[in-house]
């Protein structure tokens, strides 16, 4: 047990801080796209400029040059606008900078893997903690190029990291990539230019509490019409007072909308964006806020009536439903989901997958435990080497989507989310739970036994079974003290004292019917060998 790694104490999710509806601009006129096609391109324009003096700036940014670059924006826009613009700056910069470390800790996890790989001979088998050697000299050879090519990139990008700089991509360099593999894409060159243009626009605004609405910019009333402030050099399109543009879409939120008019009737804080989907022909309007951190409930009141553990899957969730002592209770249930074809396939088929387990739990009345799985270092190609099926099955897994989407869902249905350390619990699970849980009618895979082990950790139990006591034929007949008694109890891995008493099928340990008088039992020494029926054993002196 000295070489398993230390696990981290199960804790409680926190709730989400914000929230996010779209709902589509429909019966939109010809002037009403050109409009907001201008709009975007010349905001888009402006900040793709800023972002690119931002990037210039690095590490000496401060106050100063923000002002600076806001005035300059100001004067070509509005201020509002040029503020929308230098805060999405500044929150891309730094989405660049988590990225490029990120990047800087996989690289180095890849230079240490094969330095260590090659220090050893040939050939030589590794353990379950430790790589060993590589399997011939020609994949020896290779590596040591493939290291100097590592320790290149990483110098790099820790010179880039210490200077401030970072390569961002207004767009996304996915799209800008594909332009070189237009046949690939099956998509034109003009396919893609739209695409282009509209992944470049800048359409969003930041909301304002106190303002009318939330927003003095993308204005959206209670009665779902849209208008947006105009900049200064379209300002001769306005078709609404005060150089403003009224759509002529209405929307009507479906989700979340008695919030979202809550909000807006109170002119509290609402950001808005609208952007185009260029390969359906439509445009959307997504409203945010943010919410006051929900108040997570006490780790044992998510463990009073027990839970339901979750072991998350490529392709499936297994649930099982445990007490609160710990013990699988009814059958195991599969939510399965399937993750090929579009993104927003994916993303449907999690959101259904996660809604059905919440119904299911919500209808118990249960907390929910889940792994807290974190793969940003575990599908590093030098690590898994050949196993290349292994590195694409965790790299197609959508934990940051999945774990995201669960914490949110689960705060509006009001379960708890319960989260725990994912060390040893599929091995662990099918070493002690999944042969005693199979049956000549029911068939249970190391996922489903993953399950139960998540859950008995999330309740603070060891992951193994209950221990069975001894036959009744042994010294303790009652059972020595089992791993299922309470984390708290003193003792509870220590045998069970001795009960005295009769040890016959007739009557248990301690239950007769003169169990607590000593004097009563036919031992030696004791009262009870002298009854009128028994013979006095001779004198020592005759």
């Amino acid at each position: 047990m000295g070489g398993l790694r230390e696990m981290a104490v199960p804790f409680v999710a926190l709730g989400p801080s914000g929230v996010a509806v779209r709902d589509r601009l429909k019966h939109l006129t010809a002037e009403d796209e050109k409009v907001l096609r201008l709009v975007g391109d010349l905001l888009g324009t402006l900040a793709s400029r800023d972002l690119r003096a931002r990037c210039a700036a690095g590490l000496d940014h401060d106050t100063e040059e923000w002002a600076l670059r806001k005035r300059a924006l100001t004067e070509e826009s509005s201020s509002r606008w040029a503020g929308s613009i230098t805060k999405a700056t500044h929150d891309q910069w730094a989405l660049a900078r988590r990225g490029q470390l990120a990047h800087i800790q996989s690289l180095e996890a890849g230079v240490r893997t094969i330095a260590h790989r090659l220090s050893l001979p040939v050939g030589e088998k590794g353990g379950k903690r430790a790589p060993g050697g590589y399997r011939s000299k020609q994949e020896w050879f290779v590596k040591t190029r493939r290291l100097h090519v590592l320790a290149d990139r990483l110098d790099a990008a820790r010179a880039d990291h210490e200077a401030g700089v970072v390569h961002v991509v207004r767009g996304g360099k996915r799209l800008l990539t594909t332009r070189h593999h237009l046949d690939a894409a099956r998509i034109t060159e003009e396919q893609w230019r739209t695409r282009w243009q509209a992944g470049r626009r800048f359409l969003q605004a930041d909301g304002e509490s106190g303002k009318r609405f939330g927003n003095e910019t993308i204005r959206v009333t209670c009665d779902g019409e849209v208008s947006l402030k105009l900049p200064a050099p379209l300002a001769h399109l306005a078709n609404a007072p005060h150089g403003r543009y009224a759509l002529a879409s209405r929307v009507a939120f479906a989700h979340r909308g008695a919030q979202w008019r809550d909000r807006v009737q109170a002119n509290r804080a609402v950001a808005y964006r609208i952007h185009e989907d260029t390969v359906r022909g439509r445009w959307y309007l997504t409203a945010s806020w943010t919410i006051p951190p929900v108040k997570t409930v006490p780790l044992a009141a998510a463990r009073a009536n027990g839970l339901v553990g979750v072991d998350t899957n490529a392709d499936h969730l297994a649930a099982w439903r445990l007490d609160k002592h710990g013990n699988p209770v009814g059958e195991p249930l599969r939510f399965g989901f399937d993750l090929s074809g579009t993104a927003q396939h994916r993303d449907a088929q999690v959101r259904h997958a996660l809604i059905r387990l919440l119904h299911w739990a919500k209808r118990h009345g249960l907390s929910i435990a889940i792994e807290d799985l974190d793969f940003t270092a575990e599908k590093t190609r030098e690590k898994h080497g050949r196993r290349k099926k292994f590195r694409k099955l965790i790299s197609g897994m959508p934990v940051s989507k999945l774990r995201a989407r669960l914490v949110s869902m689960a705060a509006e249905l009001g379960i708890t989310i319960v989260a725990v350390d994912p060390a040893y619990t599929s091995k662990w699970g099918a070493q002690h739970w999944q042969t005693p849980l199979t049956t000549t009618t029911r068939k249970i895979t190391r996922h489903d036994a993953a399950a139960v082990a998540i859950g008995r950790r999330a309740l603070g139990y060891l992951v193994r079974r209950r221990t069975a006591p001894p036959l009744h034929d042994q010294s303790d007949r009652a059972g020595h003290r089992t791993v299922q008694a309470a984390p708290e109890v003193p003792g509870r891995e220590e045998p069970r004292p001795r009960i005295p008493g009769p040890r016959t099928r007739s009557a248990s340990a301690g239950c007769g019917a003169n169990a607590g008088d000593q004097d009563a039992q036919h031992r030696s020494g004791r009262p009870a060998e002298h009854e009128f029926w028994q013979q006095d054993s001779l004198p020592l002196s005759l």
